[in-house]
């Protein structure tokens, strides 16, 4: 494995979050921030608990997922999507780099960032309420396979895309209410039978029960099946590249 080449895309990519730090991390910050405020404060106020934990701390989990999913598809995205449309795509096709490299390099610059900014999100949340994690070593393991995996359909979704407009598509009309839907700011045991129901086909509650579960002990749905829908993700989208670079959909043409 070319390590050399792996670094010298990871270190590039990195440093463009360096250069746009306002946009890549204090923004999100911020706007989760408000999230606390709003959420925790005024609608915290008239939720006592949730499963025996505050309101205010109960959303922490669910927050940080929906910075994590949403970061991790729009950096991955843009990450691959840039090189297409200035056409410098080409050149890295040509040069002896392997898929494997590639989708390694611009993966794990996509997961770092979005783990740094899930941290700083941990950190400022503990200004606003008490929290505590139960399970610090499975509150990691579902931190980095949530990130790898969803800078995957990021690293995806910037290869279909053909413009600007489509690398929003998917995180604003599907994955974003898919979270604010999966149980970020309620229990998915408070819902009517009926909506329970079709909650169960959101792919996104999975994960935030599970990492709910890492925090305080609590989740919807046992932890094991958490786990494995997580790596069922992981699994598709890795074939899903694996299939792409095969064919050269959309990189060969």
């Amino acid at each position: 494995m070319n390590l050399h080449a792996i670094r010298a895309i990871y270190r590039f990519e990195m440093a463009r979050t360096r250069r746009t730090l306002l946009q890549s991390i204090v923004s999100p910050v911020i706007s989760t921030s408000l999230y606390f405020v709003v959420f925790g404060s005024a609608i915290g106020s008239r939720i006592s608990e949730i499963d025996g934990i505050s309101y205010g701390a109960f959303i922490v989990p669910g927050l940080i997922m929906l910075s994590l999913l949403t970061q991790s598809l729009s950096n991955a995205s843009f990450g691959i999507y840039f090189p297409k449309f200035t056409g410098t795509i080409y050149e890295l096709l040509s040069a002896p780099v392997s898929y494997l490299e590639i989708v390694v390099s611009y993966v794990g610059a996509a997961a770092t960032k979005s783990i740094i900014l899930g941290l700083i999100i941990l950190a400022t949340a503990g200004l606003f309420v008490p929290l505590q994690i139960q399970h610090p070593l499975w509150m990691i393991l579902f931190l980095l396979l949530t990130t790898v995996t969803f800078s995957l359909l990021g690293f995806i979704i910037g290869i279909w895309a053909d413009n600007f407009e489509k690398l929003q598509l998917v995180p604003l009309l599907i994955v974003t209410p898919l979270t604010f839907l999966g149980g970020s700011f309620y229990s998915v045991n408070m819902l009517p039978p009926f909506w329970r129901t079709v909650t169960l086909f959101n792919p996104v509650v999975y994960l935030i029960s599970g990492f709910r579960w890492s925090f305080y002990g609590v989740a919807d749905f046992d932890v094991r099946v958490s786990l494995a829908m997580t790596l069922a993700f992981l699994a598709v989208f890795v074939a899903t590249v694996a299939w792409i670079f095969k064919t050269g959909y959309r990189l060969k043409s």
